[in-house]
């Protein structure tokens, strides 16, 4: 269950909104938006804001956020789910909660080249509820080191996407998979990724052979110029 709660500000016109999600899992999750772009969120365990804006778009975003980012407003939306979980659910008579499957795709964040370190990324879109399980692995085997899974965040039609990174050197003939575990899957859905080197750039060969051909023909054509003006003069 998500509250959502718009707010404008500035003489540009810009969106704040005020998202809380509650669950039945004793789980309440309150973030601050802006124009579609998480600024924060509440972390109620240390009772305090994250601000998640970079410095160069917004230097102070207390500032701007004063009169909404207040960390009692938070607590309210948290106190106010339990109950609100409780009347939905009793007035829906304990529907079964929706479910929505989420889609995997495993790419690499930059050009594959052998030996040389990258980041593999996992992207899990559409899924509800929020709660995924990732595992990586390589070559079958279970991979916890340089792997890292973000936050999740939520999507325009009410479900969520969230990311996992794997960072690794590619190799010829490693096979990796990302495994994502989720309420909605029958089974865990696995996709899996091995590096391709028949695409690497092959520019600087291209450059160098062009380069030794018009060394050559500069020389040919140095030679015949020459030939031709010896015999011009005899």
């Amino acid at each position: 269950m998500i509250f959502v709660s718009p707010f404008l500000c500035f003489s540009v016109v810009h969106e704040f909104i005020t998202i809380a999600g509650c669950s039945n899992k004793d789980n309440t999750v309150v973030q601050v938006e802006v124009d579609g772009d998480e600024i924060l969120y509440t972390d109620f365990e240390k009772e305090e804001f994250v601000f998640t804006v970079p410095k160069f778009v917004m230097s102070d975003p207390t500032e701007a956020t004063k009169e909404m980012a207040e960390y009692r407003n938070a607590k309210k939306y948290q106190r106010a789910c339990p109950p609100a979980v409780l009347l939905f659910t009793e007035e829906e008579r304990h529907p079964p909660e929706q479910k929505d499957a989420p889609e995997t795709m495993v790419y690499a964040a930059d050009e594959v080249q052998l030996g040389v370190e990258n980041t593999l990324i996992c992207f899990v879109n559409h899924f509800y509820p929020p709660f995924i399980e990732v595992t990586w692995t390589k070559n079958g085997q279970t991979v916890t080191e340089g792997v890292s899974l973000g936050r999740y965040y939520p999507n325009n039609e009410l479900t969520f996407h969230q990311l996992s990174t794997l960072t690794f050197t590619p190799d010829v003939g490693d096979i990796y998979s990302c495994t994502v575990e989720h309420l909605s899957l029958e089974r865990p859905d696995t996709k899996f990724w091995e590096p391709d080197f028949s695409h690497q750039s092959h520019g600087p060969d291209i450059l160098c052979w062009l380069g030794l051909t018009f060394a050559f023909l500069g020389v040919a054509a140095g030679t015949f110029l020459f030939v031709k003006g010896h015999h011009v003069r005899g």
